[in-house]
């Protein structure tokens, strides 16, 4: 299979997202040992979408506000500020005990103390997302959109935004779009609905022509049977991944490019990265490399952004992993959950280990 790209676009990339903020306490600490915080803008889609936002392609954010709230002008001043355009519906708090944002509290951990996030989802105003708020027709057919980006979270936020991101693959396949889908699973949100979310998933995925995801996406989300118990070093998992995507193929004919990061955390601020990639009969494989990591949150966001940045640019398919890579080393090194690249060579340079000061 070969990636054809919509020559008539106006949006390179577009995603479908829940917006929200997360809460990390300051100097590295713990959030129950500090009563000073940070508070970002933050989503796993626009994770993604950032880095092409930042490199200067047109990227177009679908979500949903709760009208006149202090967050949401905040995410849509950010938005704004990562160069997104963004289209919304919008809904009224409807009291103190209505709609809101969702919120997560992360700490980045530091040294041998890992990270711990918090998540809280409720009332979020993304689970009613619904597509007959959009005029799905002038956006894929009359505007155009090259890739559309679906995450594995938003997918299963909610029965509402699963049918959501249905309608989008749908209408993405039929007007010429491509589909990409990171599996992104959570047990948190698949515990007592997982015969409603694997038909989700399993459709999203047969319209899909980019997959990514690690082993256990591919297990829980799609039902692949997982390669024999192996060891737990990267070899074995690089292994691991070749085996399981050479099922996946049968399965999904039609996917042509399948991603994966490979990650060993010696520390939280030092970690082992490489990455694997199959398209064609072709696998494209980056060993395992130091990489020095300030936040881990949004490094596998970046590598997929990275990927599609690539594909979008219509570089040859080694530079597409390679620049992933370089993405997510990049991201991990920022206080915020998404990659702010100044321009393309900063990225090579991260691929390139050149980290000399430029005047």
């Amino acid at each position: 299979m070969s990636l054809k790209l919509r020559n008539d676009f106006k949006w390179a990339l577009l995603v479908p997202t829940s917006m929200g903020v997360r809460i990390t306490p300051v100097n590295y600490q713990p959030a129950h040992c500090l009563d000073m915080f940070s508070m970002q803008v933050t989503s796993a889609e626009t994770n993604v979408a950032s880095l092409c936002s930042y490199l200067g392609l047109p990227v177009k954010v679908l979500t949903a506000f709760v009208r006149e709230s202090p967050v949401a002008r905040l995410i849509k001043d950010n938005l704004a500020s990562r160069h997104m355009d963004w289209e919304a519906m919008e809904v009224d708090q409807g009291g103190p005990w209505g709609y809101r944002h969702q919120f997560n509290i992360a700490d980045s951990g530091f040294g041998p103390r890992g990270p711990r996030v918090h998540n809280d989802r409720a009332g979020e105003v993304g689970r009613i997302l619904d597509a007959s708020h959009f005029d799905l027709d002038r956006i894929f057919v009359a505007e155009g959109v090259r890739i559309l980006h679906i995450s594995g979270l938003i997918a299963a936020l909610s029965q509402e935004s699963a049918s959501f991101c249905l309608a989008l693959a749908r209408k993405a396949k039929a007007s010429g779009s491509l589909v990409s889908f990171d599996l992104n699973h959570r047990d948190s949100f698949w515990k007592g609905r997982e015969k409603e979310l694997s038909g989700v998933f399993r459709e999203i995925s047969s319209v899909a022509d980019i997959l990514s995801g690690n082993e256990e996406d591919f297990q829980l989300s799609l039902g692949i049977e997982g390669p024999e118990e192996g060891g737990s070093d990267l070899a074995s998992k690089t292994g691991s991944f070749r085996e399981m995507i050479s099922r996946v193929k049968m399965q999904y004919p039609g996917v042509s490019v399948f991603a994966t990061t490979l990650r060993q955390v010696i520390n939280a601020n030092e970690h082992l990265w490489g990455a694997i990639m199959n398209y064609g009969d072709a696998w494209h494989v980056i060993e395992p490399r130091r990489i020095n990591v300030l936040d881990r949150i949004g490094g596998g966001d970046a590598f997929v952004g990275g990927l599609l940045y690539g594909i979008l640019r219509e570089w040859e398919p080694d530079k597409w992993i390679q620049f992933g890579w370089a993405a997510g080393a990049l991201a991990v090194t920022m206080a915020t959950d998404y990659c702010q690249p100044a321009d393309e060579e900063q990225v090579w340079g991260i691929w390139n280990g050149n980290a000399r000061v430029k005047r």
